[in-house]
């Protein structure tokens, strides 16, 4: 089963830090029938398996989507 929320891990550009946006399910499912996930922006949207493989989607015609991309879960808030 998939997790409701992810960190996804963007390294940088020549390789020595990275960037880390946190993304939400939602209710659509990608081209390989995982779910989708977006952050709060709308924009950085990525299809994760229940493997962790992520798969970025593009939100508009000039976006080139990164290979490289860790998904980290994040835990459930509590009730």
């Amino acid at each position: 089963m998939s997790a409701e929320r992810y960190e996804l891990v963007f390294p940088d550009h020549d390789g020595t830090g990275q960037d880390v946006v946190v993304v939400d399910r939602t209710g659509a499912k990608g081209p390989g029938g995982h779910p989708v996930y977006t952050d709060a922006t709308g924009i950085v949207r990525a299809e994760i398996s229940d493997r962790g493989e992520v798969r970025m989607l593009a939100s508009g015609g000039q976006q080139a989507p990164l290979r490289r991309v860790e998904a980290r879960p994040l835990p459930e808030d509590p009730v």
